[in-house]
Parts: C-alpha cells; sequence; structure tokens
C-alpha cells in the first residue's frame, strides 16, 4: 500500500474512533443476556405469584386498618399513622416485609441464579456462549438487583395506591413533628424504596455465593433464609452488640430516618456502607468459586 492510500484511509487526527467490533459485540450479547435473564425472572409463575403475595400485604394492612380503629399505643407507628395519610402505608408494609417475605423472595431468585441453572441442565449449555464466566455472574447479579428494586417497588406501589384510594393524602407528619406538603412526600418514600432495596442488593450477593455452592436451588433458597433470620436473631441479643453493626440487617430499620425533617443521614450511609461491602465481598466470593467450577450439568 501506497503512502497516499495510507494516508486516505486512516482516520482523521482528533476524530473520535468506534469501539472495536468485538468489544461491541460483546455489549450486545451482555445485553441480550441481561434482558434474557430478566424475562426468565419475570416469566417464572412461581415468581409472579411471590409479586402478588408481596403486592397483597400492603393492600390487606390498609384493608384492616380502615374496618377497625387501631388502639392507641399498639402497633408501629407507621401503621398507626395509616388513617392520617394513605403514604404512610406502603412505608408500613416494607417495615413488615422486610422481616421476611422480600428477604424470602431474593431467596428465590438468587437459588435459581447459578444453582436452578445447573439443577435443570442448562448452566452448561449457558456457559458454551464465548461471553465469559465473569460477564456471566456479572449479568446473573444484575438481574438479582433489578429483581429487588421490582419487588420493592411493587410493595411501594400497591401499597401507595390502596392507602391513597382508603385514606386519602395530605401533608405528611415526618417524625420530627413537621409536615411536608404531598410531593416531597411522594420523594421521601421514593427514598425509602431505594434504601430497602440496596439492603435486599446486598443480601443478593450472599445469595448468589451461596447458588454457587450447590446445584439444588431449593437448598440455596432455605440457606439465605436461615441466613437472614440468624441474621435479624443476632441483631436482636445485647450480648453481642460488639457484632451488630457487622451484620447486614441492623441498619435495614434505618429508613424511618429518612421520614425526619431534615433526614438524619449518620445511620443510613452507615446502613449503605454495610450493605456496599457485603455485595462486594460475597460477589467476589461468587466469582472465585463459579470461575474454577467445574460444571457437569
Amino acid at each position: 500500500m501506497s503512502v497516499a492510500e495510507s494516508a486516505t484511509t486512516s482516520p482523521p487526527a482528533g476524530a473520535a474512533t468506534a469501539p472495536p467490533p468485538r468489544a461491541r459485540w460483546s455489549r450486545r450479547l451482555s445485553g441480550r443476556l441481561l434482558w434474557s435473564e430478566l424475562g426468565l425472572i419475570g416469566g417464572r409463575r412461581r415468581n409472579q405469584m411471590g409479586l402478588l403475595v408481596l403486592a397483597a400485604v400492603p393492600v390487606l394492612m390498609a384493608v384492616a386498618v380502615r374496618i377497625s380503629t387501631p388502639r392507641a399505643g399498639r402497633g408501629p407507628d407507621f401503621l398507626s399513622s395509616i388513617t392520617s395519610n394513605g403514604l404512610f402505608v406502603p412505608l408500613a408494609a416494607l417495615g413488615v416485609e422486610m422481616g421476611l417475605f422480600l428477604p424470602l423472595a431474593i431467596a428465590m431468585l438468587s437459588g435459581d441464579a447459578v444453582a436452578g441453572e445447573a439443577n435443570l441442565g442448562t448452566l452448561r449449555y449457558l456457559l458454551t456462549v464465548p461471553v465469559g464466566r465473569t460477564r456471566l455472574l456479572a449479568v446473573k447479579y444484575a438481574s438479582l438487583v433489578v429483581g429487588a428494586v421490582w419487588g420493592v417497588a411493587v410493595v411501594t406501589l400497591a401499597g401507595a395506591l390502596v392507602g391513597i384510594a382508603l385514606f386519602g393524602t395530605g401533608p405528611m407528619t415526618t417524625l420530627s413533628g413537621t409536615e411536608l406538603p404531598f410531593w416531597s412526600a411522594v420523594f421521601r418514600v421514593v427514598l425509602v424504596g431505594l434504601y430497602v432495596a440496596a439492603g435486599l442488593a446486598a443480601l443478593a450477593a450472599v445469595g448468589l455465593f451461596i447458588s454457587t455452592l450447590t446445584e439444588q436451588p431449593l437448598a440455596a433458597t432455605v440457606a439465605l433464609t436461615i441466613f437472614t433470620i440468624l441474621s435479624w436473631i443476632a441483631d436482636a441479643v445485647p450480648q453481642i452488640a460488639w457484632l451488630h453493626p457487622w451484620l447486614l440487617v441492623d441498619q435495614w430499620q434505618a429508613f424511618a430516618d429518612l421520614l425526619r425533617d431534615p433526614p438524619f443521614w449518620d445511620n443510613v450511609a452507615r446502613g449503605l456502607w454495610v450493605d456496599l461491602g457485603y455485595a462486594v465481598v460475597f460477589w467476589l466470593l461468587a466469582w472465585a468459586r463459579f470461575a474454577g467450577k467445574d460444571v457437569t450439568s
């Protein structure tokens, strides 16, 4: 090739160069894998039934409060405040469901992530796609994070709709005694939902690691559920208070600090740092296990 031909074919100086075809293909493949994984999660009948159960809890709570008169001093503060503002319904529902229902939903999803594929015999064929185990595990975890957001969004949206329908809206009285206008209250509810979803996303990393240790999805689901229950029990034992800051669930209830005026960020920030630590450590453990795992089924 002559110098003139080389000059005509080379890109001009300063011009943006397109990413290599292999990089573009790899990104497209990862996007297709993520959409396929999300479609698989959303298409499973048991996951759909699980979302209905999550949505039914705030509906039942709101109806129960509507047809009865809560006695003063009984029940959570959010439950007692439902009659004053319908937006307290999703807050009360999240407070109730984050103890068992939402972690159980994450346990079911993470149990299927790797162990479920291995149990069905599809994991070996999935690994034949030239995308790499690291990228595949990242896609699996991303789908679990989206699943956590889905679960929290279903509870929040169902609770808000039924709460507004039964109790209406108006200024929300914060835990500091001040009042927030409607859209500011909605923003606070969204912040609470995102905070709860962050905790569940960290729990999903633990579940993903457990899922790489077995080929039985039910065993992975039960193991993560036991992990959550034991964490709650340990967090309630004052004799091991030194351990509490290291427990994943220790600051889950700190979402109430987002309903102060102004919000109290110390416990929220501490909870987010713990969530990040669990997510990073257990995803790396899952990667270390999955990268060298001998997949035979």
